[in-house]
């Protein structure tokens, strides 16, 4: 079981990235996934998750608006859509697979954590 995280890299405040997150070995689409990112220094955060049977997401504040999660479930994919990038949103990106109960925002209730990608926002 893997999942494969991509799409990362460096622009520029105001710009855009699409990360993508793919699972091979199992197929994830009945579970709901998540993204959450880390800076150096700081704990791992929520940034967006989506539910696997109704598709709702929600957001953390500071990407709400900006960010937007969505799924494939044909392909075992889910991505995070980031525009208008600010500095602050520079992290390793994460996603990952939440269990059955739980809160979306606390990374205790997920599982099957992808590599991260690197996503660098310069000013």
């Amino acid at each position: 079981v893997q999942l494969q995280a991509s799409g990362g890299g460096s622009v520029q405040a105001g710009g855009s990235l699409r990360l993508s997150c793919a699972g091979s070995g199992h197929t994830f689409s009945s579970y709901g996934m998540g993204w959450f990112r880390q800076a150096p220094g700081k704990e791992r955060e929520f940034v967006a998750a989506i539910t696997w049977r109704s598709g709702s997401t929600t957001y953390a504040d500071s990407v709400k608006g900006r960010f937007t999660i969505s799924r494939d479930n044909v392909k075992s994919t889910v991505i995070l859509q980031m525009n208008s990038l600010k500095p602050e949103d520079t992290a390793i990106y994460y996603c990952a697979v939440k269990t059955s109960t739980g809160s979306s925002h606390d990374p205790n209730n997920y599982f099957h954590w992808g590599q991260g990608t690197q996503v660098t926002v310069s000013s």
